[in-house]
């Protein structure tokens, strides 16, 4: 596919001049972040990949981009009376945080549901939280009255020119350390990141492919491009690109300049939150990991090039990370559930573990089930739930078993 060009005929709401202008503003007041390459990455996708940090901001996202260069453009009066947003999510964080370094009041409503660590969390950068309905739109519609109220200033997290250029100086800084990079892979919500990265993408003589990023339960910016109608719903793990309605302004931008959108799947998303943690040591959310679930969902497509991946979040729950971690441990084989048939009598059990100690396969947790179950009365189900050290092992183990006559079957992740 050939890559898109900046159109000539319209000039577009944002500018290269822009981002540089945005990056001279917010410098020094950000963490320039570190784009690395990551050799066993390249090794597994047959792509030179390159890693652009933006966990490491002071938020744990690239949010700060955008919200500190239109703070930085409030007149005093504007800064007096303070400013408004609705979020639950890194925006929030980011603008409470660089507002009260800055000294401007700042108010985010939130909706109800809020988990209480990220309420906690922005009051702990010093602005007010608003609880208020129980969806964003409640929560949105409620910031909009109170901007109209008392004057404050609304800042939204994605569809404003000064948000779009301030998100771009994440790619401004991934071409200055890294000029061979030929492919970014960006992540798509509302639509300011990859907005601001395909315009310097597109600038100055570069051609740069660009290839935005969505979870597949929120196609928003995919079905606004290409004029389809698939359902933005459910639990995803990046939550951080659950936007049903992507932005006007950059959707216009997306459609000028970015040259194809991917949507992966949950388990993709998984896959590369867990991959990013055992690879790079680093904790990415699931938002944070859609590039590289790009990457590994259409490698053939990549190969040869020289890649570029925003992980643009690291906020992810520690208890939601710890559950990714297993469930990809049980999916490579590293962990295991084994449902095996058993007669009820002295010893059996003592029999079973034996063929364990044999392999080396440590056991984690035993259940018993006589009652529940439609074996013979006297039957009963064991559930062994162990640690084996790869599937080549565990299948060995299955193996075993068979031989010794015991019925045993994978209790297999959905």
């Amino acid at each position: 596919m050939a890559s898109k060009t900046v159109p000539a005929t319209q000039p577009l709401p944002v500018s290269i001049d822009d981002v540089r202008a945005a990056q001279a503003r917010i410098m020094g007041q950000i963490v320039r972040t570190p784009t690395l390459v990551s050799k066993t990455l390249s090794d597994l996708t047959g792509a030179t990949v390159y890693l652009k940090f933006e966990n490491l901001q002071f938020t744990a996202a690239y949010k700060e981009r955008g919200a500190l260069n239109t703070l930085l453009q409030l007149d005093e009066a504007a800064r007096a009376k303070g400013v408004i947003a609705a979020s639950a999510g890194n925006h929030a964080q980011g603008l409470a945080y660089h507002a009260t370094r800055l000294g401007i009041p700042s108010t985010i409503v939130m909706p109800k549901n809020t988990p209480i660590v990220k309420v906690t969390q922005t009051e702990h950068h010093g602005a007010n939280v608003i609880l208020e309905g129980e969806t964003f739109d409640a929560a949105y519609a409620h910031s909009r009255q109170l901007e109209a109220e008392h004057g404050f200033t609304f800042v939204h997290p994605f569809d404003d020119p000064r948000i779009i250029a301030g998100q771009g100086t994440v790619a401004l800084e991934m071409v200055e350390d890294v000029p061979e990079i030929d492919t970014l892979i960006v992540p798509i919500g509302g639509g300011g990141l990859i907005s601001g990265c395909a315009t310097v993408a597109k600038s100055e003589g570069r051609d740069i492919e660009v290839v935005g990023v969505q979870a597949e339960l929120y196609p928003s910016m995919y079905n606004r491009i290409h004029h389809t109608d698939m359902p933005c719903a459910g639990d995803t793990l990046a939550e951080g690109i659950a936007v049903k309605q992507p932005g006007g302004i950059t959707a216009g931008l997306v459609e000028a300049l970015v040259d194809d959108i991917v949507l992966v799947s949950e388990r993709r998303l998984e896959e590369s939150v867990s991959l990013l943690l055992q690879i790079e040591k680093t904790v990415v959310e699931g938002a944070g990991a859609a590039g590289l679930a790009a990457l590994l969902a259409e490698p053939q497509r990549f190969k040869g090039k020289t890649v570029g991946i925003v992980l643009c979040g690291g906020n992810i729950d520690p208890r939601l990370l710890a559950y990714v971690l297993l469930r990809d441990l049980a999916r490579s084989g590293r962990m295991a559930r084994l449902r095996i048939r058993l007669q009820d009598r002295p010893g059996a059990l003592y029999k079973v573990a034996q063929i364990f100690e044999q392999l080396s396969v440590n056991i984690l947790e035993l259940s018993h089930q006589r009652i529940f179950t439609n074996l013979p009365a006297k039957g009963l189900s064991l559930d062994v739930e162990c640690e084996t050290r790869d599937r080549d092992h565990l299948d060995r183990l299955m193996t075993a078993l068979r031989h010794a006559q015991y019925e045993v079957q994978l209790v297999e992740l959905a």
